[in-house]
Formats: structure tokens, C-alpha cells, sequence
């Protein structure tokens, strides 16, 4: 018996398109991961990049459940003196929500050299159009 190792160049990849319209951000952001490492294919390897093209649409509309819409906070720190943003989820939402979900989704990749290949692969869009057609994305139900 041997174990089979797909190679790189040979991984048929596939793009998938998820409406994020009323959905909720952690189950929405754990599915994309899991899509984006390719722990839903049986050839799953943790070495290689094996995982899927996803495309996020109407980001606008996710929701988180509880008082996290007034307490959670996103940070960043420029560097400079004075220098830490801190901003609430409602703020961050009227502003970029295509970063709730990019942020979120980089989170739960591994903490590796892949992960940054991997979110590559992942659009975002606040609204319900996108530039991917060209690729015919399948829908996919959360």
C-alpha cells in the first residue's frame, strides 16, 4: 500500500460562489476556510495547496447574533505613537465589509507560509455583482 500524494500542478480546481446575504459571520467564515484549505477533498494534503477558488457576494448583509455588533472591535496599530484604530463591527461594516469576512476568514487558515496563497483565492464583494463570471462559479448553499 503507498499513499497517494496528488502533485501540485495536476489539482483540478473548481470556483465556488457563496451569497453571504442574512448569514452569520463565524459559520459563514469556518465553511470558506474549510473550502479555501481543501479539507473537503479527499485528496486533502496539508503541505500542498489544494483547496478551491471562492467568491463572497452581498457582504453587506452578514450578521453576527448577540451584542457583538456594538462590542466587537477590529483593531490596528500604524506604528506610530497615538497610532492604534480601533473601530466597532457596525462601523467597520458601513465602511469595508468586504474586511469582516477577509479578516475573519484569515483568522482560521493555518498560522503558515500557505495561508497567504490561500486567501488569494478568496474574492469578496459588497454587493451582489462580481468580476468572476469568466470562471462560472457554482452556487453554494450555507
Amino acid at each position: 500500500m503507498k499513499t497517494y500524494i496528488p502533485e501540485a500542478n495536476k489539482i483540478e480546481r473548481k470556483c465556488f460562489l457563496i451569497d453571504a446575504q442574512g448569514q452569520i459571520l463565524g459559520r459563514l467564515a469556518v465553511r470558506v476556510a474549510t473550502i479555501l484549505m481543501g479539507k473537503d477533498e479527499p485528496f486533502y494534503t496539508p503541505h500542498l495547496e489544494c483547496g478551491d477558488q471562492v467568491i463572497v457576494i452581498n457582504a453587506k448583509g452578514i450578521r453576527v447574533t448577540g451584542r457583538k455588533a456594538k462590542e466587537k472591535i477590529y483593531q490596528h496599530y500604524t506604528g506610530y505613537p497615538g497610532g492604534r484604530h480601533v473601530q466597532t463591527f457596525e462601523e467597520v461594516q458601513a465602511e469595508k465589509p468586504e474586511m469582516i469576512i477577509t479578516e475573519a476568514v484569515r483568522r482560521m487558515l493555518p498560522k503558515n507560509r500557505l495561508a497567504e496563497k490561500m486567501l488569494k483565492r478568496l474574492r469578496v464583494y459588497a454587493g451582489a455583482e462580481h468580476r468572476q463570471s469568466a470562471q462560472k462559479p457554482e452556487p453554494l448553499k450555507i
